[in-house]
């Protein structure tokens, strides 16, 4: 499983239309969104970079004002983690992958007064938007590249949901799926705002992407659990441990942007 997680998140970036090749790196680039987790290079499976590799991958980021940053799965490349730490840059997450198929697939209990559905028009686009900008604590206005990812993600066959809470419906949640690539479908950007925690809300959320997910032709759906907390929740929805990915980045100097 490990090996089909890498290809897919390669598989993502090479669809990228600003996508750079260098050395044994896939560089995903989006000229639109400066956020570190939008830019971000993937090795090739097995690879073993160079010095020079590396010293032109970090200028390839810098020469597009981006921070020097890398995901991708060890037990892939497992020569790629000393590289990067020997040019400086330092690991940034480590995190499970978990799984989930339709066979494991398990629905949460019902929430009152929850619905969920796809956002609708550029209004409810912000929407999802404006929650994970809450979710996750972010400062400052909500960029417009935030706003077109799930856009893209609709266009291109991905799944994004958005709750509402209570009459009239408030936003409560949201979140998107990947579209199918490799067989695969990554759970990204779930995000419940604080006010309506602790409701079962993210639950739900989760269950709605990945059936959704499963539905528009993944056959497994993946994420990356922010904490034990958020494991825990995973697993009780069906999804398993498969292997461990990592971020490593390189600092600039600089405040890197968020979404």
């Amino acid at each position: 499983m490990e090996a089909r997680v890498q290809r897919h998140i390669r598989a993502l970036a090479a669809r990228s239309p600003h996508r750079v090749r260098v050395g044994p790196f896939t560089l995903r680039h989006r000229p639109d969104w400066p956020s570190p987790y939008a830019n971000y290079a993937i090795p090739d499976d097995g690879a073993e970079p160079s010095a020079a590799d590396v010293r032109a991958l970090i200028e390839a980021f810098e020469a597009r004002d981006r921070l020097p940053r890398c995901e991708f799965l060890p037990e892939c490349a497992p020569s790629v983690e000393r590289a990067l730490r020997a040019a400086g840059f330092a690991p940034e997450s480590r995190a499970p992958v978990m799984v989930c198929a339709p066979g494991t697939l398990r629905a949460p209990p019902p929430v009152p007064g929850l619905t969920i559905g796809t956002p609708e028009g550029e209004a409810g686009l912000r929407w999802v938007a404006e929650i994970q900008h809450e979710a996750y604590g972010r400062s400052g206005a909500v960029g417009e590249g935030a706003i077109a990812a799930p856009r893209l993600t609709l266009a291109e066959g991905g799944v994004v949901a958005l709750a509402v809470f209570g009459t009239p419906g408030v936003p409560a949640g949201s979140g998107a799926c990947t579209p199918p690539a490799e067989g695969l479908s990554e759970l990204i950007g779930l995000g419940v705002v604080p006010a309506l925690r602790r409701r079962g809300i993210g639950a739900a959320v989760t269950a709605h992407l990945a059936a959704g997910a499963l539905r528009a032709g993944a056959d497994a759906v993946w994420l990356e659990p922010a904490d034990d907390g958020a494991a825990r929740l995973y697993a009780a929805l069906g999804f398993v441990a498969a292997g461990e990915k990592v971020a490593y980045a390189r600092s600039t100097g600089r405040a890197p942007a968020l979404p």
